[in-house]
């Protein structure tokens, strides 16, 4: 491995524990055995680098997604993916997710850019899964929009709801996106 990636695997190591609002060069580099002019050196700036560490966070979310084993339906499927976000893996990266969506929402860079790149990768596995489950691929689109930001927005609101009513709205989204798929909704909405 080349030390630039040695040095980025670090670096998001670090930001999957501490985030990424407030990140500052010279606590990481100190953390991770290094200065702050070799990660500059290694990544040209810090949003380089912040991008690069964005991209790595991001990839190992799409892992433990990729490692869900298909449910027997859409259903299933949400639920199976509501119960992924309780791995601590995936946790941290979709905090760093969130962290990044929010400067990106304020418009700094690179946050909104990488977020973007971030939510078409994140769109296709969902797709790619529920698909695996038996969504109907002509409307996985629609139903991935759907879950996945409900799905975030949940995830949000565990940190000031109860986990009961939260459980509850996954089993609504659930029961709605089989519905979607198995073609009861719609199709102009």
């Amino acid at each position: 491995m080349q030390r630039r990636d040695v040095l980025a695997e670090l670096a998001t190591d670090y930001v999957l524990e501490h985030g990424v609002i407030g990140l500052s060069l010279r606590p990481l580099a100190a953390a991770i055995g290094t200065s702050d002019r070799m990660l500059v050196y290694h990544f040209a700036s810090k949003d380089a680098l912040v991008a690069e560490v964005i991209g790595r966070s991001n990839a190992r979310s799409l892992e433990v997604l990729r490692q869900l084993p298909p449910a027997p339906s859409v259903a299933a499927g949400v639920l199976a993916l509501w119960r992924a976000m309780s791995d601590p893996q995936l946790d941290r990266c979709q905090r760093v997710y969130t962290q990044a969506a929010a400067l990106g929402l304020l418009g700094q860079e690179p946050y909104r850019d990488v977020v973007r790149a971030s939510n078409a990768e994140w769109s296709r596995a969902v797709a790619t899964y529920l698909t695996s489950c038996g969504a109907a691929a002509a409307r996985s689109v629609r139903i991935v929009r759907l879950v996945d930001a409900t799905i975030m927005g949940l995830h949000l609101d565990l940190s000031v709801e109860t986990p009961v009513g939260v459980d509850k709205a996954v089993r609504d989204l659930a029961a709605a996106a089989q519905r979607i798929s198995d073609g009861d909704q719609s199709e102009s909405r």
